[in-house]
């Protein structure tokens, strides 16, 4: 699904600023935007929030494997 690539993408995002944070104290998105309380910045933490609550239901899909595929159509 595309949300799925989207939300991860986000979250890959989020977790490259949540590093730089951690080593370099140093927050890319307050920067892009101009501070941590600028609407931006507070609209970029938000979607990686909500994408984080996305893709817990990820963990709890089941996924059809191409091989399982193949198996049920015999």
């Amino acid at each position: 699904m595309i949300i799925d690539r989207i939300a991860l993408l986000l979250l890959i995002v989020g977790g490259l600023n949540w590093g730089s944070i951690g080593l370099f104290q140093f927050d890319l998105v307050a920067w892009i935007f101009g501070g941590q309380d600028a609407l931006g910045a507070r609209i970029v933490y938000v979607a990686v929030a909500l994408c984080a609550l996305w893709c817990v239901s990820l963990l709890f899909r089941e996924r059809n494997t191409e091989d399982d595929t193949v198996h049920n159509i015999k």
